[in-house]
């Protein structure tokens, strides 16, 4: 198995074969990611184009200050970001926003597994992109703030109020209850 540092030298010189095996390495991680982020298969696939094309055209200028994990989710978070907001300039101008209906009591079995997933889908519709992808980061991958704050490229502390307001937001919107938790 190739090393990663011998496939970063690689594709830094144009190897496509090098950064297609780079980026495959963190594929299934990426794709969780945006996924998470934009809610479908579709816009999942159209985000990771391009967000690959972009690493691709910039990864000659990488060097090495952070992990390409870390560069390569950047280059994700911030694609899929642009595609929320693009998607949410769509759906503005196309239908009324609809807030996520409230739930009374809980269905039983696999039904209540669905009905909450897509609570939490269409709850996470409703963050701000930014918001959206603090909480991926941090509560959906596992990073840590700081390791959030350079994929975001922001600081840790605005990770934190960042994360802080999505809680609060999504809480908010799944109607949940502090007795609940």
């Amino acid at each position: 198995m190739t090393s990663e540092a011998a496939l970063l030298d690689g594709a830094r010189g144009g190897d496509v074969d090098a950064f297609e095996r780079l980026v495959r390495r963190h594929d299934d991680r990426m794709r969780a990611l945006a996924y998470r982020m934009l809610g479908s298969r579709a816009a999942m696939d159209d985000a990771l184009q391009d967000a690959y094309v972009k690493a691709f055209r910039s990864i000659a200028g990488f060097r090495g200050d952070a992990r390409f994990s870390t560069w390569l989710h950047r280059i994700v978070a911030t694609t899929c970001i642009d595609h929320v907001r693009r998607l949410q300039r769509r759906a503005e101008e196309e239908l009324p926003d609809e807030p996520v209906p409230a739930r009374g009591g809980l269905v039983d079995g696999s039904a209540d597994v669905a009905v909450r997933r897509l609570d939490l889908r269409r709850a996470l519709d409703h963050l701000d992109p930014d918001h959206r992808a603090a909480l991926l980061l941090v509560d959906g991958e596992g990073l840590s703030y700081d390791e959030a704050g350079s994929v975001l490229g922001i600081p840790a502390g605005t990770v934190s109020s960042r994360l802080s307001r999505a809680r609060a937001t999504m809480r908010g919107l799944l109607d949940v209850r502090e007795d609940d938790r």
